[in-house]
């Protein structure tokens, strides 16, 4: 006798739509329930809609029914303009919306357009084309804001900043500021003053004081927060303050009186922030250095590398950065010596190649300086009982330990992680010194960054694993993160005599939820965007074959590292570390895909 089929269940459910490509969704609430989405269902919502639905439950297959739209985050929608019969339509991003949606105002069929998000209708905005397009549609996917309204920009324009009084006056200082050669947006800078006779150095870290600026409520900010980040793409940045600030205006350049919200470290002989005081400061950029400059000055002893005024000031910051290496090295944690690949573009965008890059000496002590800052203004916030916008990241679960451990020996190290206590910072720190400078680290990293997760924020103060940091937040960037702006306005409502600021405030928690998503689709915008360059690098490739090495698995297939590329080899995947020749067959530069297929070494 056949066993009776389950009867089924109906019940309430809110959540997020996410849109399949194929036309198909699922509604989820961010606790790991779902339900699928039927295609008619799904018409008339957008990926990231906020909906109420009924579940019908048989088993474990949950169907979405009478789906209820409660918000809708999305403003815009980018497409091209297409005519079913004498009507216009707007064609959208298939991860966004499953089918064409009405187009209303005057528009060309063929174009590229932005639209305004109507009930159930787009209303044409205008037109993008050429590169333009490419851009805007990548951030309307993502659901990005692109360039700032004019309001915003002209309430920049009339922005000052404030004067020196009421502020430590640090210009006579020798300051220096560390960058890339092309940053525009200079938010830190470093003083050094001499060991104290028990040899501890003191450390200015100096942050662009964009609270001062961006008032609370204001055009900017309130601009400012929605974007919650500025958004790095190959060749191009959108900025999250208009560029009269980020670049000018808050920009800590050289020679130009700034002001700044700074932390001075106290650095013990040992390596220990003993101490940390913050000031309401104004200072000057002595000199604008980057990170190649240094490097030679401090490593190769090449005198004329960088002005001479800087050069005991170079030394001092390199003190410091060695003690922090010291004490950090003993607690554990990942390393930030990493090998980075990148793709390289020229003036027009066009990809051009690769760029390598590890962390040089330059790189190390400015990383250092900045999370010894930010962890010293976490353990500042916690002690006086004030709230804080904090840098979590939860220690890996027994399951994801062993997935990584399991990754690591496919690709021929043994991890020995322990099979009954979870993983601790020096045991992550004693499986990075083992993997540096293998063959296989950047495959073994990629996986341990996948497994551990990412970290996020949050008003409530919790350990940050990763850098095995028992406080942590980021004070050190305002000009380009929200939470940054956050801190920096909570430092000074307490430098200004205000005891009244709430730890448990919920509206905190609220913003960092929001800026958790937006920096989620951030991320996810670049590493398409990355993904897109390369694969039109690949495309004048198809038909070569080449070497791979297997570094993940995926429904479809396994994924394989080609010539620092990601490519997907269909069908049943090798074990991880398998070295294979494959044969590049397909190139989607609209999705950023690149497809292989395994063939036998060339002879």
């Amino acid at each position: 006798m056949s066993e009776a089929a389950p009867a089924n269940v109906v019940w309430s459910f809110e959540g997020r739509i996410s849109v399949h490509p194929r036309g198909f969704g699922f509604v989820a609430d961010g606790t790991g329930r779902s339900a699928f989405v039927s295609p008619p269902d799904l018409n008339p919502f957008l990926e990231g809609d906020e909906v109420a639905c009924d579940v019908e439950s048989q088993g474990d297959r949950h169907t979405a029914r009478k789906l209820r739209l409660l918000s809708r985050s999305r403003r815009t929608l980018c497409g091209q303009v297409v005519r079913h019969g004498r009507a216009l339509y707007l064609q959208i991003d298939r991860v966004v919306a499953n089918t064409d949606w009405p187009l209303v105002g005057a528009a060309t069929p063929g174009t590229v357009v932005l639209a305004q998000v109507g009930d159930g209708v787009a209303t044409f905005e205008r037109v993008v084309a050429g590169a333009e397009a490419e851009i805007v549609k990548l951030l309307t996917r993502h659901d990005l804001r692109a360039e700032h309204t004019e309001t915003v920009e002209a309430a920049a324009a009339s922005a000052a900043t404030p004067t020196v009084a009421g502020r430590r006056d640090l210009r006579g200082l020798v300051t220096v500021t560390i960058d890339g050669p092309s940053t525009r947006d200079i938010d830190d800078a470093l003083l050094a003053l001499p060991p104290d006779a028990d040899g501890a150095l003191r450390i200015i870290v100096a942050i662009a004081d964009v609270s001062s600026v961006v008032s609370e409520e204001s055009v900017i900010d309130l601009d400012a927060r929605e974007r919650a980040t500025s958004v790095y793409l190959p060749g191009r940045v959108l900025p999250m303050l208009p560029s009269r600030l980020s670049e000018d205006l808050l920009s800590l350049v050289e020679g130009a009186d700034r002001p700044a919200l700074t932390a001075e470290l106290r650095i013990d002989a040992e390596g220990e922030v003993t101490s940390v005081d913050i000031h309401e400061a104004m200072i000057r950029s002595t000199a604008r250095l980057n990170y190649d400059d240094v490097t030679r000055f401090l490593e190769d002893g090449d005198p004329a590398a960088v002005p001479e005024s800087t050069h005991q000031t170079l030394r001092l910051l390199r003190a410091a950065s060695a003690r922090l290496s010291q004490a950090r090295a003993a607690r554990g944690g990942r390393d930030v010596e990493r090998e980075e690949i990148s793709v390289r573009v020229d003036e027009q965008g066009t990809p051009v190649g690769f760029e390598s890059r590890r962390s040089d000496v330059a790189h190390v002590l400015v990383e250092r300086l900045m999370v010894a800052a930010n962890e010293a203004v976490a353990r500042y916030l916690v002690e006086r009982g004030l709230p804080g916008v904090f840098r979590v990241h939860e220690a890996p679960t027994l399951e994801r330990t062993q997935a990584l451990a399991a990754a690591a020996e496919a690709l021929g190290v043994v991890a020995g992680f322990s099979l009954r206590a979870p993983l601790s910072p020096r045991a992550l720190a004693a499986f990075d010194r083992q993997i540096r400078g293998t063959r296989s680290e950047a495959l073994i990293d990629s996986a341990s960054r996948r497994l551990l997760g990412p970290a996020r924020y949050t008003s409530v103060p919790t350990p940050h694993f990763g850098l095995a940091a028992p406080l942590y937040l980021h004070f050190t960037s305002p000009i380009r993160r929200y939470a940054d702006l956050l801190v920096h306005r909570i430092l000074r409502r307490y430098l200004r005599g205000e005891r009244d600021l709430l730890r448990d405030d919920p509206e905190l928690e609220v913003v960092c939820q929001h800026i958790n998503d937006t920096t989620r689709r951030a991320a996810r915008a670049e590493a398409e965007r990355e993904r897109i360059l390369v694969a039109r690098l690949f495309e004048s490739r198809l038909g070569h074959r080449v070497d791979a090495v297997v570094v993940g698995h995926k429904p479809q297939g396994a994924l394989v590292q080609v010539d620092g590329a990601l490519a997907l080899l269909a069908g049943e995947p090798p074990a991880l570390g398998t070295a294979v020749t494959v044969e590049i067959t397909a190139v989607d530069t609209e999705l950023g895909r690149i497809d292989v297929r395994r063939v036998s070494p060339a002879s």
